[in-house]
């Protein structure tokens, strides 16, 4: 007799669920978006490739001696504008965070003042005030007319120097302030006094604050220099407006000198990052990676997909 063994194990799990397939949600709105954003941007583009522009003219004279010298000067004018607001910022937030009610005050109506006047107001007040001096007085020291005192320079890194002064002042007051308050107490009772406290101590963790922004106002008073071009300063703007009028091609000088303003705030920029970078050591457990770094991984990552892998004999 024959007897029929049945052998499929009785232990044998049904079949899972059936896999679920995820279906992308369409973005329709982003389609569009980059459709009008791709046609308003090629408007732009074949309206000024319509217009009556000598493109030829910029590189001709992109490297001009004048326009050379009037980006030598805006640089100079940048870095000793900002060196005298700098000094001046954290002058006026010490000041500030005094508690000498004197010094407190006078350093609320610099900032006041300052902050609330524009800054072309303060360069022609600063170039005119022969109209109301006739001459300038140190005493002992100098004497001499106004007018031959107060040259286009010095005017220039006076209005552009005082009045970047009361903003750095509230930059580097918020950087003062973001320091815990026990760091001060505890070089106090280490018998630290208090400018050798801000000096080692308070200023040093502050920067991780301060160097943002201030980058920020480097690259905005890089720009601002244009404005001294009313007190006759030959920075970058004027010479291209002095070649535009003696080649006949004054839209393309302004063009030429906006490009080179593109190139120094994009140079400036790189410097701001790694300035950042190099202060965010203290507060951060990896720093970000440099330009460089992140082409070199992303080089090195397609070189090793692109290996062939080897096969199992």
């Amino acid at each position: 007799m024959t007897v029929d063994i049945d052998k499929t194990p009785a232990d044998t799990p049904p079949a899972g669920p059936e896999a679920i397939k995820a279906i992308p949600v369409r973005h329709y709105g982003r389609y569009v978006s980059a459709v009008v954003a791709l046609a308003l941007l090629g408007g732009i583009v074949y309206a000024f490739s319509q217009g009556k522009i000598n493109w030829g003219a910029i590189p001709d004279y992109f490297f001009d001696d004048r326009i050379l010298d009037g980006v030598g000067k805006t640089l100079l004018l940048t870095v000793l504008s900002m060196a005298i607001g700098i000094v001046g910022g954290v002058l006026l937030a010490v000041m500030r965070l005094s508690k000498n009610p004197v010094t407190s005050s006078i350093a609320w109506f610099y900032i006041w003042f300052f902050r609330g006047t524009p800054v072309l107001v303060q360069l022609i007040v600063w170039f005119n005030l022969g109209l109301v001096f006739e001459y300038i007085n140190l005493g002992p020291f100098y004497k001499d007319e106004w007018s031959d005192f107060m040259t286009p320079f010095l005017t220039a890194l006076l209005g552009l120097g005082l009045n970047e002064a009361a903003y750095m002042a509230e930059i580097c007051r918020a950087g003062l302030l973001s320091v815990d308050e026990g760091q001060t107490e505890a070089s106090h009772a280490l018998g630290m006094s208090h400018a050798k406290t801000l000096r080692r101590i308070v200023i040093p963790q502050a920067m991780r604050v301060i160097v943002p922004p201030t980058g920020n106002e480097v690259i905005n008073m890089l720009k601002t220099t244009s404005l001294v071009s009313v007190v006759q300063y030959p920075e970058l703007l004027r010479a291209a407006q002095d070649i535009g009028q003696t080649s006949g091609a004054p839209a393309e000088m302004l063009f030429l000198a906006a490009a080179w303003y593109l190139l120094l705030t994009s140079v400036f920029s790189v410097g701001q990052y790694y300035l950042e970078r190099y202060y965010a050591r203290g507060s951060s457990r990896s720093l970000p990676a440099t330009p460089f770094q992140k082409i070199k991984a992303n080089v090195l990552s397609l070189s090793s997909r692109s290996k062939p892998t080897g096969g199992t004999a």
